[in-house]
């Protein structure tokens, strides 16, 4: 509703033009008294419009003029508006000046770049780990400082969009201003096309992961004589036919059984390990998938034994994989293998190989108890296991899941986990489109 001073506003100027042509027809000359009435009320309105352009080019914090009717109600508002405005921007500028402390002050570097990835801000840390200068650097393109190959590629697959439209992993390189650092970059798309780029110094992890793998390496390899000649004397003397040894054949089988296992963990870890110390794309060259998953399904048949499971083969011959064989055939092995273990008898499990317009696919599905959900996401962590008791008595080592995702991760694959208690589950292993292959006619 309009304010009291509009209606005053309005009874002035009936009033005032009343009294002018009152004037006028008395006078004889109604169209000039009103005319000046005219000229008059617009010189008043654009003087006040002059006073207020003039209070509003003021760079000091200056009373609003004074003035009368509306003109009054319009200055007080602008000035209302003018406080308001100045609270805000306080406000922001303090939350800046946090945000710029709090960024300034963490370990990591920091760098803001704008939709064309110049550089618009960086803190401390981005001086020390990327080799940034300030204030030279700002403005300047990020891939014309950091001009490493894969860093540009990386940029080149970063989307233009929403930040939830980056599922890019962190890239790891050396620093360019020290070689012995290695970082860690993360490029996270947010606002209005600005990119945050997040550098975190992670030679200290790289140090210990690498100590991790050596250990692991070095005490596998140092396993494996101890227990060959462990399995060579047990072997002989459950062949002897002498009475002592028809007394202990029992501790003797279970200390094969036992010296198997520890076989079967000493070479998973130092596959493991293996695969964790080249853990770049593999090229290899165009594997018959088909044909070796019927070579598996003959030794899952084997594994199966009298509990006589049944499989069935949904297999496109004419799909090829481009990789490295054997290592696919450790990571295919070990999801049948790991479904026949964990399927009851009788149990159905099914083998598929086949493409769809996303790549190329294997997936194993059974018939089994199935895995509660809280569990899925730790699967492919070492020595994790669902059931231990089961696991160790069906001779599973708590790796297999652990060395098909590094044998994913070499071919540019990723595993999927389907399951429901009391339903069975699937594992599949999707390829990206780059390593499919067909056999040529």
């Amino acid at each position: 509703m309009p304010s009291a001073s509009w209606y005053t506003e309005f009874w002035r100027l009936g009033i005032l033009l009343a009294v002018m042509l009152l004037a006028g027809s008395l006078v004889g000359h109604t169209l000039l008294f009103a005319g000046i009435t005219a000229m008059v009320y617009t010189g008043w309105h654009l003087w006040n419009l002059y006073r207020l352009d003039r209070w509003l080019l003021q760079d000091k914090k200056s009373e609003p003029p004074d003035a009368p009717g509306i003109w009054g109600d319009v200055f007080y508002r602008f000035y209302r508006l003018q406080q308001r405005n100045r609270k805000r921007k306080r406000k922001l500028t303090a939350m800046l000046k946090r945000f710029q402390e709090s960024t300034t002050a963490m370990p990591d570097a920091t760098v803001v770049l704008d939709a064309d990835y110049r550089i618009e801000w960086f803190n401390r840390a981005a001086q020390h780990l990327l080799g940034l200068q300030h204030p030279d650097d700002i403005g300047q393109y990020i891939h014309n400082l950091l001009r490493h190959p894969q860093f540009v590629e990386y940029i080149k697959r970063q989307p233009q969009a929403h930040p939830e439209d980056s599922s890019e992993a962190p890239l790891s390189l050396t620093s360019p201003r020290d070689g012995q650092i290695l970082l860690r970059l993360h490029l996270i798309p947010y606002a209005n096309r600005q990119t945050l780029l997040i550098a975190r110094d992670i030679t200290h992890l790289q140090r210990l992961e690498q100590i991790r793998r050596d250990f692991v390496g070095n005490v596998s390899h140092e396993l494996r004589t101890p227990l060959t000649v462990l399995t060579g004397f047990l072997e002989t003397m459950a062949d002897s036919d002498d009475t002592c040894s028809r007394q202990w054949q029992r501790p003797l089988a279970l200390m094969a059984q036992q010296t198997a296992r520890m076989q079967n963990i000493v070479n998973d870890l130092l596959l493991l390990s293996k695969l964790e110390a080249d853990n770049s794309h593999s090229d290899g060259e165009p594997v018959e998938v088909a044909r070796l998953l019927r070579h598996i399904h003959e030794e899952a048949k084997l594994l199966s034994g009298e509990q006589q499971h049944r499989f069935h083969l949904l297999l496109d011959d004419n799909l090829l994989l481009q990789g490295e064989e054997a290592e696919l055939r450790s990571a295919f092995s070990n999801l049948v293998f790991n479904a026949v273990r964990y399927t009851p008898a009788h149990g159905e499990i099914c083998l598929r190989w086949y493409a769809d317009d996303a790549g190329a696919h294997f997936s194993v599905s059974d018939t089994g108890e199935g895995i509660a959900e809280h569990h899925i996401p730790r699967l492919t962590e070492r020595f994790y296991r669902v059931d231990v008791g089961r696991s160790r008595s069906q001779g599973g080592t708590g790796l297999g899941l652990a060395i098909v995702k590094h044998v994913l991760n070499r071919h540019q694959g990723n595993l999927r986990i389907e399951s429901k208690l009391s339903e069975g589950s699937t594992f599949t292993c999707d390829f990206p489109l780059t390593r499919k292959g067909e056999r040529p006619l």
